[in-house]
C-alpha cells in the first residue's frame, strides 16, 4: 500500500508575526501554517488574545528549536489601569475590586525597584499552565482556585514610560515564564490600589529585530497572489533560534559522524562546554549538541537532512 501523499510543503524557517489584537496565538499559528501550506508548524509561547507584537512561528525543521525561543528573554510595553483589579488581571476579565488611587508619580517610581531583579512569582489562575493534565484557566472558569507554587523569574529592566492617571505605561525586559499580567497585579497590590493590564505589546523575543516582523494581512495578500516564493522571503533561517549559542564548524568526516548521531571528540581551544550549534564545512546548519567536560560533542537536536 502506498503512503498517503502529504498535503503541504516541507518548508523550514521562522516567521516573525506581528500579532494583531483579538486573535489567539493558536488561531494565528493555524492561519500561518495554511498560508505557507506547511506540513508542520509551532509557535514559541502564547500571547494573550489582548496582546499584540512579536510572535515567532516555526515551520518545518525550525520547530525542533522552538524551545530555545520559548526560553529566551522577552521585552514588552504594557499599559495598566490603576484603581481596578480584575479576575484575569487584564481588561478582558471581570472587575473584582475598585479602590481609590492615592499614590502619585513619586510613589509609583519608588515602587518599581521592588519589582526588578530575581523574584518569585505565583502564576495567575488564568494561564495555560497544567494542573493534573488540565490548563489552569479551565479551573478558573469553573470557579475553582488551585494552589500554585511560586516560580523564579528575573525582571532585568522595569522602566517608567508615562503616567496619565489612572493609566501607567512601563517597559519590561524579563526572563522566560514571566506573566506580565501578574507583575501588574502585584504592583497594583503593592501600591494599595489594584491594577490590571489594558494594553500589552511584545516588542522583542531574544535578539530578533523588530523590522523583521510581518503582519498577517501582508501574508494573506501574498497568499492570494499565489506567490509562495514571496511568502518564503519572510522566513528567517532555523538557526536564528539558537544564534546565542557558541558555534562549532566541523570537517566532512566529523559531519558524517554527527549525521549518524555519533559522539565525537574535537579540538577545543576555546574550552567550550554546554550547548552549541553545529555547522558543516559548507556552513550548513546541522543542529544543536552538548559539549561535555572532556570536549566530546553529544548530538541533541539535528535537522533531518543536510549535506555530508
Amino acid at each position: 500500500m502506498s503512503r498517503p501523499r502529504k498535503r503541504g510543503r516541507d518548508i523550514d524557517g521562522i516567521v516573525l508575526l506581528d500579532k494583531p489584537q483579538g486573535l489567539s496565538s493558536n488561531d494565528l499559528l493555524q492561519k500561518v501554517k495554511r498560508l505557507y501550506q506547511a506540513n508542520k508548524a509551532g509557535h514559541t509561547g502564547a500571547l494573550d488574545p489582548l496582546a499584540t507584537g512579536m510572535l515567532p512561528i516555526c515551520l518545518g525543521e525550525a520547530t525542533k528549536f522552538s524551545q530555545f525561543l520559548l526560553d529566551a528573554d522577552k521585552r514588552y510595553r504594557v499599559t495598566a489601569k490603576l484603581g481596578e483589579r480584575t479576575d484575569t488581571s487584564d481588561a478582558e476579565g471581570q472587575v473584582v475590586a475598585v479602590r481609590e488611587v492615592k499614590c502619585g508619580l513619586e510613589q509609583i517610581l519608588a515602587a518599581l525597584p521592588h519589582f526588578r531583579g530575581e523574584l518569585q512569582q505565583v502564576p495567575t489562575m488564568f494561564s495555560a499552565l497544567k494542573h493534573q493534565g488540565k490548563p489552569l484557566y479551565e479551573y478558573a472558569r469553573a470557579g475553582i482556585t488551585v494552589e500554585r507554587e511560586a516560580r523564579p523569574i528575573t525582571i532585568f529592566e522595569l522602566e517608567f514610560i508615562d503616567y496619565q492617571a489612572p493609566f501607567l505605561t512601563l517597559e519590561v525586559h524579563c526572563s522566560k515564564g514571566t506573566y506580565i499580567r501578574t507583575l501588574i497585579d502585584d504592583l497594583g497590590e503593592f501600591l494599595g490600589c489594584g491594577a490590571h493590564v489594558t494594553v500589552l505589546h511584545r516588542s522583542a523575543v531574544a535578539s530578533y529585530p523588530t523590522q523583521s516582523m510581518v503582519t498577517l494581512q501582508t501574508l494573506q495578500q501574498l497568499a492570494e497572489q499565489q506567490a509562495l516564493s514571496l511568502l518564503d522571503q519572510h522566513l528567517l533561517a532555523a538557526d536564528t533560534a539558537v544564534a546565542n549559542l557558541a558555534k562549532i564548524d566541523l570537517n566532512p568526516e566529523q559531519t558524517r559522524a554527527i549525521s549518524f548521531g555519533q559522539r565525537l571528540r574535537f579540538d577545543n581551544p576555546q574550552q567550550l562546554q554546554g550547548q552549541v550549534r553545529l555547522y558543516s564545512d559548507k556552513q550548513c546548519f546541522l543542529g544543536v549538541a552538548e559539549v561535555d567536560q572532556y570536549s566530546v560533542i553529544h548530538p541533541k537536536r539535528l535537522v533531518t537532512q543536510f549535506s555530508v
